[in-house]
This record gives structure tokens, C-alpha cells and sequence, in this order.
């Protein structure tokens, strides 16, 4: 199944506290695979409740997340395959249809993402450069449903958590009230995911040019 047709039958919308999504199973087999199996870091790490702890806020020896990348995707085959249909003209203009914001001229970023024993996330709501948030949950481990994002209201009270189950995405377009984290829990092994975001700052990968319409003579 690809992602277009995931998104188009197993979405589920959800307005409360803000507007997001919940989607089934959008990647393929050797997706999923993939992102369970790709190497990202082996522990060790000074968690400070933010995702750049790998990046000069505390992390040591490896990083904890690797990006999807034109100098390595030839060693992720389902990934790439992914990045297609994420370049996909029909697979924009859902995304634009439901997060309402016009995607023209913006950018691919793809981050495999590994989060052990300790690591836990603020409440904090997304940089604005991100116009699209989407995280596809991979738990080979069977770790606890639990481990799913939390979402919180605007007085950053926990409301609700997404199911941290295998193959199961969250979407919602980053604004002003889209407050998400994760609090301190117990990981047992891993807790892996995927992150999918378009954004304005320039990756590897850019969104194709809208067609020009032709008009007649």
C-alpha cells in the first residue's frame, strides 16, 4: 500500500486540543523495516528534554538520529522509495488540502529516530520553519502504547497520548497551540520513529514546481 493511499483511507481526524491526524499504516514493509533497523547511535547519552541533546546540548559518543540524506539514501531503499511519494505531485496536494497551507517552493526533511532509557521531550510546539509535522511510530520491541507523543492544552496539560503502536503516523501542521512532547518514561529497549517534515529552509530534497497552467491563444 503506499502512503497516498494510506492517507486518502486510514485517516483519522482529530480536533482536540488541535487540529491532527492520525494515520494506518503508512509505510510499506520494507519501510518499517528500515527505520527499525538502521543504526543510530548506541547510548550513553545526557537527556535535557530537547532533541538537540545530540547536537552540542549534552549528548556524547553517537548521534541519536540519522537524516535521510543524498549522500546515503542509496543504503535505504524503502526510505527512498518513501521520498518519492513524499515528492509525489498527488501527495502534496493532500497534505496541502488538510494542513490548509500552500507547500509550493518548500523542502523534504527525513530523520530515523531513536530515543532510550531516559530521554524525555519539553512541551514546546515546533519551529516555525516546519509546515508539516509527521511521526511514524516503529515498535519491533513491543514497547508500551505509552510511549506515544503527549499532547497538551494551552495551560500544557497533558490531554491526550498517541498510541506509540507499529506503522502508526501522527500529522498536524505546527502552529501557535500545538503543544507536544513527551514526559519521563520507562523505555525498556528503543523507543524508534520517523520524522517527516516539510519545511522552508533548504534539504536535499525539494518539493517539485507546481505545473503552469497553459491558456489557450
Amino acid at each position: 500500500m503506499s502512503l497516498l493511499h494510506a492517507l486518502q483511507n486510514t485517516t483519522q481526524p482529530h480536533e482536540s486540543p488541535y487540529r491532527h491526524w492520525i494515520v494506518d499504516r503508512p509505510l510499506d514493509d520494507g519501510m518499517l523495516t528500515e527505520v527499525g533497523k538502521t543504526r543510530v547511535g548506541s547510548g550513553g547519552w545526557a537527556y535535557d528534554g530537547t532533541r538537540a541533546s545530540d547536537n552540542g546540548g549534552g549528548g556524547i559518543n553517537e548521534k541519536l538520529r540519522c537524516y535521510i540524506e543524498k549522500d546515503n539514501v542509496e543504503h535505504f531503499p524503502g526510505l527512498a522509495r518513501l521520498i518519492d511519494q513524499l515528492l509525489a505531485p498527488d501527495t502534496i496536494s493532500y497534505f496541502e488540502h488538510i494542513l490548509r497551507r500552500d507547500l509550493v517552493g518548500t523542502y523534504l526533511r527525513m530523520e530515523v529516530i531513536s530515543d532510550r532509557q531516559g530521554f524525555w521531550l519539553k512541551p514546546h510546539k515546533d519551529i516555525k520553519e516546519k509546515l508539516m509535522s509527521f511521526l511514524i511510530y516503529a515498535n519491533p520491541w513491543n514497547e508500551s502504547e505509552d510511549l506515544g507523543t503527549d499532547i497538551y492544552d494551552a495551560d500544557l496539560n497533558v490531554v491526550k497520548t498517541i498510541p506509540y503502536r507499529d506503522n502508526i503516523g501522527y500529522l498536524f501542521a505546527p502552529g501557535d497551540n500545538t503543544w507536544h512532547g513527551l514526559e519521563k518514561k520507562q523505555i525498556v529497549q528503543e523507543r524508534r520513529s520517523l520524522l517527516v517534515n516539510y519545511v522552508t529552509f533548504e534539504t536535499d530534497w525539494k518539493l517539485p514546481e507546481r505545473p503552469q497552467v497553459r491558456r489557450a491563444a
